[in-house]
């Protein structure tokens, strides 16, 4: 295998957990006066911290969004991820595939670590990762497209930034992995291969990714 740390974002990579996301928080958003569709809040969120939204409210309408925002938002994602929310097809097998080949493999994501902890124990995912391989934005303050989270969990797991692919699905991800000096591979499954410009290669199922990290 040509790289010594797999860095996997979560959110859409891993679980399948955009649509739900997205759709709860334009939603929610909506109810509070600042008209976002579906489409809207993937364009502009998706891959971005907590702190993405507000700043983006803000610049837009100049208001803030009230007190007690986020964890209004968390709740109604928590109580969707627990009825609906999935794997990403296939990454169980990835997942797998790296840990036969005794490649090293961490989660970074701009989510909070709740969020992480709930999606991953809902999927079966948890156990493959345990929390020495969890890192968030809550880590660094700085989320994507800052490259302050993969850089971390680089230096964490003790391996230079050169050494080290991600696994991203959103621009703000394939931004902030370039800028960290890492090769980062764009799954197109939920962005459309043209918004996700600089990645060193694209891939539509997670089936790919193995000899894509393999060249």
């Amino acid at each position: 295998m040509q790289y010594d740390l797999v860095i996997f974002d979560n959110d859409g990579v891993l679980v399948d957990s955009e649509p739900i996301s997205n759709r709860i928080l334009a939603a929610h958003l909506t109810e509070l006066g600042h008209p976002t569709s579906y489409e809207d809040s993937i364009r502009d969120f998706m891959g971005g911290a907590a702190h993405r939204i507000h700043d983006v409210v803000r610049e837009r309408s100049g208001q803030t969004l009230p007190e007690g925002f986020d964890e209004a938002y968390q709740r109604r994602v928590f109580a969707a991820f627990e009825r609906e929310l999935r794997p990403v097809a296939g990454v169980a097998t990835v997942l797998d595939k790296l840990a036969a080949d005794e490649v090293p493999y961490c989660l970074a994501s701009s989510g909070t670590h709740a969020r992480i902890r709930v999606a991953l124990r809902t999927t079966g995912l948890y156990d493959r990762f345990g929390e020495g391989r969890i890192f968030s934005s809550q880590d660094v303050g700085r989320g994507k497209p800052a490259p302050d989270l993969f850089l971390h969990a680089a230096a964490t797991m003790g391996v230079p930034p050169a050494r080290c692919a991600v696994v991203e699905d959103s621009p703000l991800g394939v931004a902030a992995a370039r800028a960290a000096g890492m090769d980062v591979f764009g799954f197109t499954a939920m962005t459309p291969a043209a918004r996700l410009d600089g990645a060193t290669a694209l891939f539509g199922a997670m089936a790919e990714l193995p000899d894509l990290l393999l060249r």
